[in-house]
């Protein structure tokens, strides 16, 4: 039988929780800009592409493999949360969650998926669990890349509206 376990990263984004937030669950124009190229090669909005109701299908690398993963996205707390559910039914579940930190926020990706019992689901938790922290790490740096450009976008329109 399987075992479940979890994998967290973490970061500060120097942009406020709320713009943030929205990059996550746009799924046309701001999610595919903080994916990593080197893991992910494409996402594709099946249904909706706005946070709750949007299905996408994507494709990722890690480790020399490559699999195609399709997802539901569901919001359980709108504005703060957001889920994608592996539509296997069996397949991983990776949670964002986006909360207030000072003028910035806290950005936390994690995700539950289900390994091989024994000693090789231990090796199998040990190197996910490496994996995907590196691969978290490089998409909260382009996220948080990302933020601060439209950050920086929004703050020139709106100095422009005042001209």
């Amino acid at each position: 039988m399987g075992k479940s376990f979890t994998v967290e990263a973490s970061a500060r984004v120097d942009a406020p929780a709320g713009l943030v937030y929205n990059i996550i669950a746009d799924y046309r124009n701001g999610h595919p800009h903080f994916l990593p190229k080197q893991y992910f090669e494409w996402l594709e909005v099946e249904q909706g592409g706005r946070g709750a109701g949007t299905v996408i299908r994507f494709q990722m690398r890690v480790l020399g493999q490559t699999r195609v993963m399709r997802a539901a996205v569901t919001e359980p707390e709108p504005g703060r949360v957001l889920v994608e559910t592996d539509t296997g039914g069996d397949g991983p579940v990776t949670t964002f969650v986006v909360e207030p930190e000072g003028a910035g926020s806290r950005v936390t990706f994690s995700t539950e998926m289900t390994s091989a019992g024994g000693p090789f689901g231990v090796l199998e938790r040990f190197v996910l669990r490496r994996v995907l922290r590196r691969v978290y790490a490089a998409e909260l740096k382009q996220l948080g890349q990302v933020a601060v450009e439209r950050t920086s976008v929004q703050t020139v329109a709106c100095w422009a509206s005042f001209a």
